[in-house]
């Protein structure tokens, strides 16, 4: 199994190569110090697992799971964080397993162990489910396993056209597979409805 750690501190993505290296059957395919840098690793890796810090300057790593999650072949993720409050909103996303620091082997092996055992068609099935327990910084626009990354603060408008979203932003045009109900209710009040099929960014109304 390939595994890609994601934190933005060095000591710790230290530590997380040591206990894995002396896990059989485990590889490290990895390493990434914020979520932009994960999502860039993991769509020419494809790694098996994630092991993704939540708390990351750039993008975090709640944000960083919605965008794997919409990957042609979806990792399975588990979180690593110093802040047990975040687990409600973990298990919200396609989380496996969520593991509190300092990270013992053996919790670490039990959680690897799950991950491993969950299929591809469990994976797509948990990130369609997902509910984004946070408004996203980025919208992916990019096709199959290719990620591409517009920061919503330059989008300009989104218009539904039949099961597909134009987004519209400063540097051109792209489609993506979400409703325009649901884009409405995660980025409320930053976009506001102007037409039945039409959210506009309320900075450039």
């Amino acid at each position: 199994m390939k595994i890609l750690i994601v934190d933005d501190e060095p000591l710790a993505r230290t530590r997380l190569c040591r206990l894995i290296e002396g896990i059989p059957g485990m590889t490290i395919a990895g390493t990434a110090g914020n979520g932009l840098e994960a999502l860039a690793l993991a769509a020419r890796l494809e790694p098996d697992i994630v092991l993704l810090d939540i708390r990351m300057p750039e993008m975090d790593g709640l944000e960083a799971a919605q965008h794997l999650g919409q990957l042609e072949k979806p990792p399975a993720v588990i979180f690593t964080t110093a802040y047990d409050n975040h687990a409600l909103a973990a298990f919200e996303t396609q989380a496996v397993d969520y593991l509190v620091k300092p990270i013992r082997q053996e919790r670490l092996i039990a959680a690897l162990g799950k991950a491993q055992k969950i299929n591809r068609a469990q994976l797509i099935k948990l990130a369609e489910a997902q509910n984004h327990p946070h408004a996203r910084k980025f919208l992916n626009v990019g096709t199959q396993n290719r990620i591409d990354l517009v920061p919503v603060d330059e989008i300009l408008y989104l218009q539904a056209d039949q099961k597909y979203v134009t987004v519209r932003h400063i540097n051109g045009s792209n489609l993506i597979e979400e409703s325009l109900k649901s884009l409405e209710d995660e980025f409320q009040p930053q976009f506001i409805r102007i037409h039945r099929n039409a959210l506009a960014a309320r900075k450039f109304v």
